[in-house]
């Protein structure tokens, strides 16, 4: 882990903790709060092989359309049912993901204290009744769930906005870290359409709004505020993932190809800008706003402008991680196989 990545995480801590014990500016925590889960998320998705599994321009295009039918759902189970069953169904299946994903989160912390047997050896399971479905798991993995259980457990009984606020960002980091866009075309095609689906779900309906103050579960981070009418800001999680993995693209693109955070600056720089032009026009109009009308731009915007200035266009545009995925492979193929040749000395 490296020393600007270890800072971000105790400053995301130390901010998360900080409004139980003085007066934070809200608007100020929702700025750096989504910043540093963005910043941390991304380093978290470098890893030594590239994703196995990334996003096609089907399922991006197909993905706003997916998200408008389960919002509309969603809208409609809270207007037709009881507000308390549906929120209680929600909170059953969020103590589950709420565990994976914090357990999840917590492990690279604590497998460095724990004997490497324990990270090394798998457990499997095969669930009683479904023999065909095996679970597969290490001791390390258990350790960790431990504490999150624990966790889960205050939160379903509490409904604390700081246990709310842990698990959004549980469910944000492992978001940026385990999804990938693929390609920077596929993220334009994705980030598009997500801008207009907020937009419109937003501005032209109440459905938006109304879902995110009937649902009572981690989808959303709450802020303090001193003012008892609207004792809570709010910012979806979605505002953070959904940009924020293509932040990571950008990350791993330099990384690729040997280059130092070049086109990962423009797009954080880009994010942190659209963030804080959210929260301007938020202040200014006193209404809810649709964050991604502001982030999208900025954070493709930046990329775009960058690129150009470099006149790496092409490299960017033909950059694939499922092709890198998949050449990394026929190396170590080559390799293991003794089929590689030896390298030339370069004097």
């Amino acid at each position: 882990m490296k020393t600007s990545e270890r800072v971000a995480n105790l400053a995301l801590a130390g901010l998360t903790l900080a409004p139980l014990v003085m007066k934070v500016d809200p608007n100020l925590n929702v700025i750096l709060t989504a910043s540093l889960t963005v910043y941390v998320g991304c380093y978290r998705s470098v890893k030594p092989t590239p994703p196995s599994e990334t996003m096609s321009h089907e399922h991006a295009v197909r993905f706003p359309l997916v998200g408008s039918a389960m919002l509309l759902s969603l809208f409609l189970l809270f207007k037709f049912l009881s507000k308390d069953l549906v929120n209680a169904v929600l909170t059953c299946y969020f103590f589950v993901l709420g565990i994976i994903a914090l357990s999840a989160t917590l492990l690279p912390a604590i497998r460095r204290f724990l004997p490497r047997h324990w990270n090394d050896d798998s457990i499997k399971l095969h669930l009683p009744y479904f023999r065909s479905v095996e679970v597969e798991f290490t001791r390390s993995q258990i350790v960790a769930a431990i504490p999150g259980t624990f966790f889960c457990v205050w939160y379903a009984k509490q409904k604390h906005w700081l246990a709310n606020n842990i698990l959004g960002l549980a469910f944000s980091i492992q978001g940026i870290e385990m999804l990938s866009l693929g390609s920077f075309k596929t993220g334009a095609i994705l980030l598009a359409g997500l801008f207009v689906y907020d937009i419109f779900w937003v501005f032209f309906t109440p459905v938006m709004v109304s879902v995110a103050k009937s649902f009572d579960a981690p989808i959303k981070l709450l802020f303090p505020t001193a003012d008892s009418a609207r004792p809570y800001s709010m910012l979806g999680l979605g505002d953070i993932v959904i940009p924020g993995i293509f932040v990571a693209l950008a990350l791993r693109f330099d990384v690729s190809r040997g280059k130092e955070n070049r086109y990962f600056r423009s797009a954080f720089f880009g994010y942190t800008v659209g963030l804080i032009l959210t929260i301007i026009v938020m202040n200014w109009f006193q209404a809810a706003q649709p964050a991604l009308l502001y982030i999208v731009p900025a954070v493709i915007g930046f990329v775009a402008i960058h690129c150009i200035w470099n006149g790496e266009v092409k490299p960017l545009l033909e950059f694939d991680e499922s092709k890198t995925e998949a050449a990394s492979t026929q190396e170590e193929d080559r390799t293991s196989s003794g089929d590689e040749k030896p390298s030339k000395k370069v004097e």
